[in-house]
């Protein structure tokens, strides 16, 4: 009996909502609101998806626990030479790396504790560090399959490949970031925002073990190249990388494995998210979503594709809004498909709950004792959702 006590009073807030979730899910599937058959194809869509997620999140908090990224952090630190406007720079490429490569559940997770330990050790205010990691993780998640659960989902529908992926998809890319580095400069780190003119370079990091941090970096630097090059199933590049770490960690600090690497919480709340909207889209956020996309596939379509999921993903969440929207929008309009996937992925910068990263993050930074203050991110997240969202539709409807 005091077992699962224990085990109730360790569970946080994102626990339970990823419970309910499933618990809702499964309720709606017993209940005759869901047919099983819709399930079972849901379910059938995800199970690689979760194997992916599962697996690179696994990757990343060994390599973590190797200090490659708290080492790149402080290499980041130390080339910026105390002057605040190379460190922004650097920032937002080490996190919209990260991203990109090992998605923004991933930069959530992993680069906000290191940014804020960061902060702490280079003497500046957290919050600007940390505002680049959770937008970032968001708006620069539009590259290759792996930056977001969505866009394994896109590429699976308009059959790309990650380098076909990359070709659709650059020069959205560099429009969201190239807008997400001014509103990060205008509304956290300019002079009279970030309470300083210079700041402190950390010492150089050492890492307690070398030949992990060698393997561990070299694992990332192999599932990247197989992302990019290889033509390998996502989920068997980032498993197969990660059980490379695994191995080596079980032989040299095999203390740190444990249970609590597995992203148990994603793996709840992911199926019970895809039960979910399966219920509402049979029950009306489908037509919804047909009303406001439209059948254009010109610009104009592209532009309502991508507002309208940028506005939903703030409403409910990114992954359900862009699953309905999916349906919603024509096979044949492959570019206005890619638009939605913009909205949903650049814009639920918002709310705290438009996408998961930004829960995380918030948890992340709540943990830290930073405290977020709500109505300014809020306001400043307006800003940027609007923005990136128009720049990312504008240059992908002149591109593609």
């Amino acid at each position: 009996m005091l077992l699962p006590v224990l085990f109730l009073r360790r569970l946080e807030v994102l626990d339970w909502v990823a419970a309910g979730l499933l618990a809702c899910g499964l309720a709606c599937v017993a209940g005759g609101l869901l047919p099983t058959a819709s399930a079972g194809a849901a379910m059938a869509r995800i199970g690689p998806l979760l194997g992916f997620l599962a697996s690179v999140i696994v990757l990343a908090e060994l390599t973590s626990a190797a200090e490659v990224f708290d080492s790149v952090a402080t290499w980041v630190a130390r080339a910026g030479r105390g002057s605040y406007t190379a460190l922004f720079v650097l920032c937002v490429a080490f996190a919209s790396l990260t991203t990109v490569t090992l998605n923004l559940d991933t930069t959530a997770v992993l680069l906000t504790p290191v940014m804020l330990a960061l902060a702490g050790r280079v003497g500046i205010a957290p919050l600007p560090l940390a505002m680049t990691t959770v937008w970032l993780a968001n708006t620069s998640s539009l590259l290759l399959p792996v930056s977001n659960l969505t866009n394994l989902l896109a590429a699976d529908r308009v059959a790309l490949s990650p380098a076909g992926m990359a070709r659709v998809m650059w020069a959205p890319q560099l429009a969201a970031v190239a807008v997400t580095m001014a509103c990060l400069w205008v509304f956290f780190w300019r002079r009279g925002r970030r309470g300083a003119d210079r700041y402190r370079p950390p010492l150089p990091l050492r890492p307690a073990d070398p030949v992990l941090f060698r393997i561990c970096a070299a694992c990332c630097g192999v599932f990247l190249l197989a992302v990019l090059l290889a033509d390998l199933p996502l989920w068997l590049a980032s498993s197969t990388t990660a059980a490379v770490a695994v191995v080596a960690f079980a032989v040299r600090r095999p203390a740190e494995l444990r249970p609590s690497l597995v992203p148990w919480r994603l793996l709840v709340l992911v199926p019970g998210m895809f039960l979910v909207v399966q219920t509402v889209d049979a029950h009306g956020l489908h037509h919804l979503l047909e009303n406001a996309i439209g059948t254009d596939g010109g610009a104009a379509g592209q532009f309502r594709a991508a507002l309208a999921g940028a506005g939903l993903s703030n409403v409910l969440n990114n992954l359900p809004v862009y699953l309905a929207g999916e349906a919603a929008v024509p096979a044949g309009n492959h570019t206005q498909l890619l638009a939605l996937l913009v909205g949903t992925n650049a814009g639920p910068v918002i709310l705290p709950w438009a996408s998961l990263a930004t829960l995380i993050w918030y948890e992340r930074c709540r943990s830290f004792g930073v405290k977020v203050p709500v109505g300014r991110v809020t306001a400043a997240g307006g800003v940027l959702a609007v923005t990136a969202v128009l720049a990312a539709t504008a240059a992908l409807a002149l591109t593609a």
